[in-house]
């Protein structure tokens, strides 16, 4: 083996992709001291994500003060990779971890997302990805349009900047104020979900609960995202309810698409456009790839069969090693993986697979490159 790839998603909860790359690698130069391994950490758009396009292409990390979900001063960040594209990830302005047992969607806001955008398009940024994903907030957005410069109005005429509780405040949206510089910036918006923005399957219905909301708030907050629906169709000519994920991160897919103009990406199809996939892994022998659990919903497009659908048209292989492997997984043969491996060797629960993950996912390759050698 002359050249490999490696190019996991994170086990959840168990290890990052940087921790399994780092056991893929080992194991690989061990039987292959003079094998050419390329390195690709994988975020889903969440926590994590700014670090991982750094480790895999360089770059700086950009520090500063933002206000958080609670509109209180936190410590922030976002990437900005050598070519200029700054990566955004909402949750370091926005995120769970920073609300605490302070949950409540209602009131919680993403304007500090909106203060990250807006620095870095003030230091050059060529283009901006954001991950949605990790959110304390059902905002819709509104927060971070309104540190961008977009004006929101009650019918009074008095400009306000709406939260959750709010949004059917809004008389009169005016995106014609936001900042320049935000507004000539090409924006992405890493989104792994197809939620609508409001409804059963909508953002407060599916996400609301595990930012704080009872089914009382959901039903509250749901009727608000149907009322802003409403105005943005009316105003903006944006049909949100109708974009697949526009309720990613408490209507910030919606709000992305209707305020910043972003186009919506699958986070790994994001990963492998702004790493250059295709170059990195042109001349491979073969592709190691993995999430934690492989199943029907893995087919929509995440890590793996994202992997494994650029892999498929170079002809190179793919082998997928997760922690579990679920039902109706026969597709993704179809998609280009050539084997998937779980790493649960003993066939235990979760809880008691999660301490010996390291040691099985070493022991789980080292089992692989054994036959591979054996074979070839």
């Amino acid at each position: 083996m002359k050249k490999a790839v490696l190019i996991p998603d994170s086990f959840k909860g168990t290890m990052s992709s940087a921790e399994i790359i780092s056991i893929m690698k080992e194991r690989i130069l061990h039987y292959h001291p003079d094998c050419s391994v390329v390195s690709i950490p994988v975020a889903d758009g969440g926590e994590g994500s700014v670090d991982s396009f750094l480790a895999a292409l360089g770059g700086e990390k950009i520090r500063l003060k933002t206000k958080g979900p609670w509109g209180d001063c936190t410590e922030s960040f976002y990437g900005m990779l050598p070519d200029k594209t700054a990566v955004i990830e909402m949750a370091a302005s926005a995120g769970l971890p920073q609300v605490g047992d302070r949950k409540d969607p209602s009131k919680t806001t993403t304007y500090g997302v909106g203060e990250l955008i807006l620095d870095a398009a003030k230091h050059g940024a060529r283009k901006l990805v954001i991950g949605l994903g990790g959110s304390a907030t059902n905002d819709a957005g509104c927060g971070a349009a309104a540190a961008c410069g977009v004006s929101f109005f009650d019918k009074d005429g008095n400009k306000f900047i709406p939260v959750g509780e709010t949004l059917d405040k809004i008389s009169h949206i005016d995106i014609s104020t936001m900042d320049e510089s935000v507004k000539a910036l090409p924006i992405t918006a890493m989104c792994d979900i197809d939620n609508p923005f409001y409804g059963p399957t909508g953002a407060a219905a599916v996400f609301g609960p595990q930012k704080g909301a009872d089914p009382e708030m959901v039903a509250f907050l749901d009727s608000k995202m149907k009322a802003l629906a409403g105005l943005i169709e009316t105003e903006l000519g944006i049909s949100l309810q109708q974009i697949p994920g526009s309720g990613a991160a408490g209507g910030m897919g919606g709000g992305m698409k209707a305020f910043f103009s972003a186009s919506m990406q699958m986070g790994i199809d994001a990963v492998l456009d702004i790493t250059g996939f295709e170059s990195l892994a042109d001349g491979a022998d073969i592709i190691f790839t993995g999430e934690g659990k492989i199943d029907s919903q893995s087919l929509r497009g995440k890590v793996v069969i994202g992997v494994a659908r650029k892999a498929r048209k170079m002809g190179i292989p793919v082998i997928a090693v997760v922690g579990d492997i679920g039902d109706d997984i026969e597709g993704a043969y179809d998609e280009g993986v050539s084997g998937i491996f779980s790493i649960n060797r003993v066939a235990v629960p979760y809880k008691e697979a999660r301490p010996r993950a390291k040691s099985d996912m070493k022991l789980t390759i080292d089992n692989i490159l054994r036959f591979m050698d054996r074979i070839s």
